[in-house]
């Protein structure tokens, strides 16, 4: 669960890092079976992350600051 804003920019990092590793081996995989079996946990680790972005971005910001404080 991301809990500040500096938890956020490491996650979405962590996301384009992840969004590179696929893009590389949807270039050198050698079928769809085998592309689609090496890129399903790096996708399905980037929609948990997303998800884990959008309740953090949907938390009332006022609630965090007073956590900050």
């Amino acid at each position: 669960m991301i809990t500040n804003d500096q938890e956020l920019e490491v996650t979405q990092a962590r996301i384009r890092q992840f969004e590179q590793q696929v893009a590389l081996i949807r270039k050198t995989a050698a079928d769809t079976k085998s592309y689609r079996l090496s890129a399903s946990g790096f996708l399905s680790e980037i929609d948990r992350m997303n998800l884990e972005i959008r309740e953090y971005l949907w938390s009332d910001p006022a609630k965090d600051s007073l956590a900050a404080s």
